[in-house]
């Protein structure tokens, strides 16, 4: 029986998943197909039955926009995602002949991960940019590294119910506002954390290129196509530090293959290392 496995989003043509797993795979020496799916959220629950009935299947990547919407598609969430009610990876677990759809969030690890290579200690004054299912992981993330608050700014407040219910879950204080306020902030956070979709931030870049400060912070740019986006641009000029979305990609990442591998010991350095060159990044460390 062949084993497949695939990512799901809407547009889905610009992901590099693909690479990174079929990367894996390969290091590790098992059968694994992993395809991108394109699917709206709409037309989620159908694709969920067809996957349902077909055997083989490992696991699913999801991305935007259907990272909420999954929550209701699996049998059972757990850890982080069943806190923040935001799934990213769903996992195929068999169960009494068949198979259980288990939905997981490797996001946080992937941010936290990502942060802490770059250097960032406890933040102290962090700024997320975006409200949506990713923001969400990033109030985790936060969290995790100790944080006690944060400010997040959005394109329309009204759509925050993710972060916001975040926040309560993870006992972070949020302060939410229009991105439109976001300038100040974000140039003299210590961690700003952009989960605004490509070019979404070219406006608030411009607005920091126009204060003429430095950005001695660290921004991680979830969104990694096209590279570098503008704000990584400003945020370099300013002497700040700049992660790039691949990065966290490639650390969530890591944690799918362990799940849909089933070989949770042998996804070692020496498969992160070939996931890196994959995609054109400096060999990293777990």
């Amino acid at each position: 029986m062949s084993l497949r496995a695939a990512v799901l989003g809407h547009p889905i043509s610009h992901s590099k998943s693909p690479a990174l797993h079929h990367a894996a795979y390969s290091r590790l020496g098992i059968g694994i197909s992993y395809t991108a799916i394109d699917v709206t959220e709409q037309l989620l629950p159908s694709l969920m039955r067809q996957l349902r009935n077909q055997p083989g299947w490992r696991g699913l990547s999801v991305t935007m926009p259907l990272k909420t919407a999954m929550v209701g598609e699996v049998d059972e969430v757990r850890g982080v995602a069943r806190t923040l009610g935001v799934v990213n990876t769903v996992s195929f677990e068999e169960h009494a002949g068949g198979f259980r759809a288990i939905g997981f969030n490797t996001d946080v690890t992937g941010i936290v991960n990502a942060v802490r290579h770059a250097g960032a200690s406890t933040p102290a004054a962090p700024v997320i940019l975006g409200g949506g299912g990713t923001a969400a992981a990033a109030v985790a993330a936060l969290s995790e590294l100790g944080g006690g608050s944060a400010r997040i700014f959005v394109r329309d407040p009204s759509r925050t119910a993710e972060v916001r219910a975040a926040g309560e879950s993870l006992g972070l204080s949020l302060v939410i506002r229009p991105l439109t306020e976001a300038a100040k902030a974000t140039a003299a956070a210590d961690v700003v954390i952009s989960t605004l979709p490509p070019r979404a931030a070219d406006g608030l870049a411009s607005e920091i290129a126009a204060l003429k400060t430095s950005t001695p912070g660290v921004l991680l740019d979830v969104a990694y196509d096209p590279w570098p986006s503008l704000i990584a641009s400003v945020w370099e000029t300013g002497g700040g530090a700049v992660v790039p979305g691949l990065e966290m990609l490639l650390y969530q990442a890591v944690e799918q293959v362990r799940l849909f591998s089933r070989l949770e010991e042998e996804v070692n350095a020496s498969v992160i290392d070939v996931m890196c060159d994959a995609v054109g990044l400096p060999r990293r460390a777990l």
